[in-house]
């Protein structure tokens, strides 16, 4: 008897017991080990049976993402405190970073309890363990203000990317060229890109020393990162904003203009005394003043 391929399928794969056959005719066997899981513990709520590992593809255990495991994670990714360290003796530092030596575990919770502080485990790998006196709520807040502040006096730099052609005008140019300078005095990384098409990537050459021609001209704000190569169809170079006293983000990288300097027009000289007439007489010259 000639049999499908279909039929043959149905008869291979595996047999679901009587009452789920009834009940589902369809039912695959993914849902029939689910339902065979809730009837074998019907006490136990949904919620519960999904945290259960399960096995995976090849076998291997499926970790449960639930926000239970996610605290239980976070909770072991903290140092151990007071009553959680379960070491028979530790290697002790003060409350001002003095070494007060290797002590039992009792005697450093009765040293914190004390002082109001808490023993707190900073090297869990070393042997003994060591363990600190401080204040781990303080800490804490201190350790999170520090990280907020960072996050806030970090600088973001970007990378601008300009674009031009083999064909760019002069005038064009000009444009690309004062706004890769407003981009690098802003403290930005600046990607200056030749983008060839079809048999213009013959000129490669040409617009390599363009490229270069462009970092001469944004010298000072700028420094060479990445020299000009060519990427596929396109020829890239990278540049860098210039710290301390010429460009990026800190001094200006565009020089002021020169304000003219108005003309210095001299001093009026005075004039000359004219000289006094002389009056002439017989034998001599006397000179008569005015």
């Amino acid at each position: 008897q000639t049999r499908t391929v279909t039929e043959r399928a149905r008869e291979e794969e595996p047999r679901l017991p009587r009452q789920h056959r009834a009940e589902q005719p369809h039912l695959t066997p993914e849902r029939a080990r689910d339902r065979e899981r809730k009837e074998a513990a019907p006490g136990v709520p949904e919620a519960a049976q999904r945290t259960q590992p399960t096995v995976g593809v090849n076998g291997r255990m499926a970790i449960s993402n639930t926000p239970q495991q996610q605290q239980e994670d976070a909770r072991k990714r903290e140092p151990r405190v007071n009553y959680r360290i379960r070491v028979p003796e530790v290697r002790l530092v003060g409350v001002e970073g003095e070494q007060l030596g290797i002590v039992a575990i009792e005697e450093a919770m009765r040293m914190a309890n004390e002082l109001g502080i808490d023993l707190v485990e900073v090297a869990a790998t070393a042997r003994p363990p060591v363990c600190r006196l401080m204040d781990y709520g303080k800490f804490k807040y201190l350790q999170k203000k520090k990280t907020a502040d960072a996050k806030r006096t970090s600088t973001h730099v970007e990378v601008k990317e300009v674009k031009l052609r083999p064909k760019t005008d002069h005038h064009d140019y000009e444009t690309k060229l004062n706004q890769a300078r407003r981009f690098l005095v802003d403290g930005n990384r600046v990607k200056m890109t030749v983008m060839f098409r079809g048999r213009e990537i013959a000129y490669a050459n040409t617009q390599r020393e363009r490229l270069m021609e462009v970092a001469t001209a944004l010298a000072d704000c700028s420094v060479v990162d990445v020299t000009p190569k060519v990427e596929g169809r396109n020829m890239s170079m990278m540049l860098n904003p210039k710290r301390g006293g010429g460009g990026g983000g800190g001094g200006g990288g565009t020089p002021k203009p020169v304000e003219p300097v108005a003309p210095v027009s001299p001093a009026p000289v005075a004039p000359a005394p004219r000289p006094a007439p002389t009056v002439t007489t017989r034998g001599s010259s006397t000179a008569r003043p005015e």
